[in-house]
């Protein structure tokens, strides 16, 4: 089994619109609702990898109960959500479809007691012990102590389970030094921790920062990773357009599928790109057709040393 965590799950909301103009009123063409949260999309990968997957975090109130129900729809994922007592957050994206382009608004989350972290702790320590690896994903909710994702790590590694950490600012900070198996931030995220704007000795820098693998998204250009066994730079055949919605979650989901597998770097690197690319590809935010991944896996261009 591998463990997904979302601690600020999220329904995910899209409305399709021919044309975003601001200070306007817009037609919506279309809306599609997703359970969400970046682990939760990581999850919803994970099963169409045929992985067996279950999912955990919060969630709370009637957005929180829209969320599981949809949840329960979604096959091969697991439901080991913790009750809280705030409402789970929406996010809404608008697609805008005369451009590609896609605006996102997200809420912040409901506010998190001591008492329901404290039994999210030890929930997540009865999951931990039977998973083969563990995503660490998005941002925390108010109220969740800012080294939470150390904490997590630091008890995934007491298990002896692989960890990927999957998020940004301080909560990243303090996550790298806790010695995740593998960190995914992208450029600005890793220029937040390391101060540099070039990605490639930024990555090396969050390496010597505690994490033993760095796999930086580059957007359109792929991932650049560095780690133990050397480094690599992936990148899809050609420049994609679409929505970008979930992109990065599939790419996790790439990266710690083939962890669990014991494929080597190249192989991980090559399915995170082509999963990235088949997300923004596909009409719904957060899904993939598997034809045009197997398509893309074939042509992904991975080059080592750089």
């Amino acid at each position: 089994m591998i463990l997904t965590v979302t601690l600020n799950t999220a329904l995910d909301v899209t409305y399709q619109v021919p044309r975003l103009l601001p200070h306007a009123s817009h037609r919506v063409s279309a809306v599609t609702e997703r359970a969400g949260g970046k682990g939760i999309n990581v999850a919803h990968v994970l099963a169409a990898l045929s992985h067996e997957v279950t999912a955990t975090g919060f969630a709370g109130g009637p957005v929180g109960s829209v969320v599981r129900g949809l949840l329960a729809r979604s096959p091969g994922v697991v439901d080991a959500l913790v009750p809280c007592s705030g409402n789970t957050r929406r996010t809404v994206a608008v697609a805008d479809a005369a451009s590609g382009d896609t605006t996102q608004f997200n809420e912040p989350g409901p506010l998190i007691t001591a008492a329901e972290w404290s039994r999210f702790l030890a929930h997540y320590e009865d999951l931990v012990r039977g998973a083969r690896a563990v995503a660490l994903c998005g941002s925390l909710p108010p109220g969740v102590p800012v080294g939470a994702y150390a904490l997590l790590v630091r008890s995934a590694r007491a298990a002896g389970v692989p960890v990927l950490l999957d998020t940004s600012g301080e909560a990243l900070r303090r996550g790298v030094a806790a010695r995740p198996e593998i960190i995914k931030p992208n450029a600005v995220e890793l220029a937040e921790l390391t101060g540099s704007r070039d990605p490639l000795p930024a990555t090396r820098d969050a390496r010597r920062r505690g994490a033993h693998a760095v796999v930086t998204s580059l957007g359109p250009d792929g991932l650049l990773a560095a780690t133990a066994e050397g480094s690599w730079q992936a990148a899809p055949p050609r420049r994609l357009s679409g929505n970008p919605t979930g992109a990065g979650d599939s790419a996790v989901a790439g990266l710690l599928s083939a962890l669990a597998e014991g494929l080597d770097w190249p192989e991980r690197l090559t399915r995170a790109v082509a999963l990235s690319a088949a997300t923004v590809l596909a009409p719904t935010a957060g899904a993939f057709d598997p034809g045009v991944y197997e398509e893309l896996r074939r042509a992904v261009r991975v080059t080592a040393g750089v």
